[in-house]
């Protein structure tokens, strides 16, 4: 029996943080007296790293201008959850399907994520998830999306194949990383980029809401 890894984006994926991240966006911007990206633009840059995800928005600014923005960004989504009101929004069925196929035996969970480190120890405490995900690749120990460095780290520490890798994501970051890592790509609906996007991206599979990915998972 062979092991399938099933890695497993977060936001837009695992939890509709774009409120959050809006906002934050919005603060940063607006605490260095630069206008700010709308709301639409700062969703299609989530799943990037931050300075990645800034330079996007904002590729005329100076790495030091850039760096600046990430620290206050990082210093408003810090105090909002110190202030518990960075509540982790799960989407409908995610938990119940994560939580059924870490049980299975020849199934190991990952994450690979735009977030922190910290932010995904904040979505575990919100849901007792620490025990369920073998493997966490963030943006803070591994580059950004599209990058591979995330998918071929998750593989080295679980000593699971390519063949039998799976990325489940929102963006076509994701399926990017992916298809430079040459694993399998699933793509979901649900989050901040559109399906005509993720097929384009590389995804071989979409699905469109938790129960359809819990079955098509469980049937791998």
């Amino acid at each position: 029996m062979s092991l399938k890894l099933f890695i497993f984006d977060c936001d837009g994926t695992l939890v509709d943080s774009q409120h959050t991240i809006v906002e934050g966006m919005d603060h940063a911007f607006g605490v260095h007296r630069l206008p700010a990206p709308t709301a639409d633009e700062t969703r299609s840059i989530i799943g990037l790293s931050l300075p990645e995800a800034i330079f996007k928005l904002a590729p005329h600014l100076t790495a030091a201008q850039n760096g600046a923005l990430v620290e206050s960004y990082k210093d408003f989504v810090i105090g909002k959850r110190a202030r518990g009101e960075a509540e982790e929004y799960l989407y409908d069925g995610a938990r119940e399907a994560i939580e059924a196929l870490a049980k299975a035996p020849d199934v190991l969970l990952g994450i690979a994520t735009g977030k922190a480190y910290r932010g995904v120890l904040h979505l575990f405490d919100c849901y007792d998830w620490h025990d369920l995900f073998v493997t966490v690749q963030t943006a803070d120990r591994a580059p950004s999306k599209p990058h591979p460095g995330m998918i071929l780290q998750a593989m080295s520490e679980t000593g699971v194949s390519a063949a039998d890798t799976y990325m489940i994501g929102d963006t076509s970051y994701d399926m990017e990383m992916a298809v430079s890592a040459r694993v399998n790509t699933i793509g979901v609906s649900w989050g901040y980029h559109t399906s005509d996007v993720l097929r384009k991206a590389g995804a071989q599979h979409i699905v469109d809401d938790y129960p359809a990915l819990h079955a098509l998972l469980a049937g791998l």
